[in-house]
Parts: C-alpha cells; sequence; structure tokens
C-alpha cells in the first residue's frame, strides 16, 4: 500500500514537471502575443518609463510581469512549458535584434528616434512635456553630465533606451591630459622658436 502511494506520489512530481496543460503551438502564441503587447506599451509609453523614471513610473514596472503572468502561462506551471516560455522569449528577442540591425525603418518602429530637447541652450518645452519630464529632471540630467547650465549645452537628446546624452558647448567641455598635453607641446615649440631667434641689443 505505501508502495503505491510513493510511486503515485512520484508520478504526479513527475506529470507537473513535464505535463503541458495546454499544446505547445498555444504557449508559443501566448507568449509571442504578450511580448509583443508589452513591446507595443512601453513604445506609446515613450523613453520616460525607460529611462529618468520616477516613483509612479517604477511602481508599474513592478507590476507588469504580474499582470500578464496568467496571459502567458494560463494553467501551466509545468517545468517544460516555464521552459519554451523562456526560450520562445529569449529567441523572439534575438530575431527582432537581428532584423532591427538590417532593416532601418523595423528599428524606428520598435525604437523610436532621439528626441532633442535642448538646441544651442534653448530648451523645447514641447518636446520635454511630450516626453513627461520636468525641467528639473532634465537639470539633474544635464548636471550629471558636467553641465551645470543649459547655457553651457549645445545639444541634449533623449535616446530611445530612455537614457540622456548632452553635447556641451566647446568652451565648457573639461579639458583632457591629451588637450593639456597638446597646450603645453604647442608652448613649449613658440618658448623654442623665440629663444631661437636673433638675439636684440
Amino acid at each position: 500500500m505505501v508502495q503505491h502511494v510513493v510511486a503515485a506520489a512520484q508520478q504526479g512530481v513527475v506529470d507537473d514537471l513535464l505535463h503541458l496543460p495546454m499544446p505547445p503551438a498555444e504557449k508559443v502564441i501566448r507568449t509571442v502575443a504578450v511580448y509583443l503587447g508589452i513591446l507595443i506599451v512601453i513604445r506609446i509609453a515613450g523613453k520616460r518609463l525607460m529611462g529618468q523614471m520616477n516613483s509612479q513610473d517604477l511602481v508599474v514596472v513592478l507590476l507588469l510581469s504580474n499582470v500578464v503572468q496568467n496571459a502567458i502561462i494560463g494553467e501551466d506551471n509545468s517545468l517544460v512549458g516555464g521552459l519554451l516560455g523562456a526560450a520562445v522569449l529569449v529567441l523572439v528577442n534575438a530575431g527582432l535584434d537581428h532584423l532591427t540591425l538590417r532593416i532601418p525603418w523595423l528599428a524606428w518602429l520598435l525604437d523610436g528616434r532621439p528626441t532633442v530637447v535642448v538646441t544651442d541652450g534653448l530648451l523645447d518645452h514641447r518636446a520635454l512635456l511630450h516626453l513627461g519630464m520636468t525641467p528639473e529632471e532634465l537639470d539633474n540630467a544635464i548636471q550629471a553630465q558636467g553641465a551645470d547650465s543649459l547655457s553651457q549645452v549645445r545639444r541634449v537628446a533623449v535616446e530611445p533606451g530612455g537614457s540622456v546624452t548632452v553635447e556641451l558647448q566647446p568652451d565648457a567641455r573639461t579639458a583632457t591630459i591629451g588637450d593639456l598635453r597638446r597646450a603645453v607641446e604647442v608652448l613649449t615649440a613658440r618658448l623654442e622658436a623665440q629663444g631661437s631667434g636673433p638675439a636684440r641689443g
């Protein structure tokens, strides 16, 4: 009797791990559909959700996976189903990455283009409003990249991934070691040229 109970329990564990409650094709379709759906939602939500998140954005990101979980797995809690879903996600994502490298319009469709919010120190309030960013958030991003004010900035763009790229005015750029070395070489050459000139009486 005990052996039958143990054997039944073992068989139940095996069934839970390996038995798919839904056809594999349905699992693949569910996974791809949810992947594309989330991709569209994030594309519409804009670059802010990917980069400059506030507390509300963070809550949305944290809850997103729980909201769509049942849409992917349904009644499937099997190990095989989980591995199949993970494999489909990885393959679809890799395939889209490969296609976006070869098809520019698809890259634009999925990722978008950088949004320029500052040009020659002038803030584009409309572009900033479209992104859902406040001037304070933009100031923080600019200061984090070495600019104290908009007057020191030539161009600021919010990339499709949400990162902020800042191009400083030439006078506002921090000198590198190479810049200093070249300046010293120029000064040294000038001093040597003056020293080798004819002496004045």
